[in-house]
């Protein structure tokens, strides 16, 4: 593999990655009580704990499309 693909392949991680985390955001924000109710089945969790545990997820999975996409792939374009 050669620097152009690999750079190809850090673009094409970060914009898929980040379709998830947008698809995630809308499923929370549309469907909120139909996630809630098929995770009540599994989990005692108060509105709080829900909603702080889902924000909290996007918060660490928006870090790491960032630290592991987006930072290799403008480095590699920087080179």
């Amino acid at each position: 593999m050669n620097t152009f693909q690999i750079t190809q392949f850090f673009l094409y991680m970060t914009i898929l990655n980040y379709i998830v985390l947008i698809l995630w955001l809308l499923a929370f924000v549309f469907a909120k009580d139909s996630i809630k109710r098929l995770h009540r089945h599994w989990f005692s969790l108060s509105e709080q704990q829900f909603d702080a545990i889902h924000y909290g997820g996007m918060a660490i999975y928006k870090i790491a499309i960032l630290l592991f996409g987006l930072v290799p792939y403008l480095a590699l374009k920087l080179l």
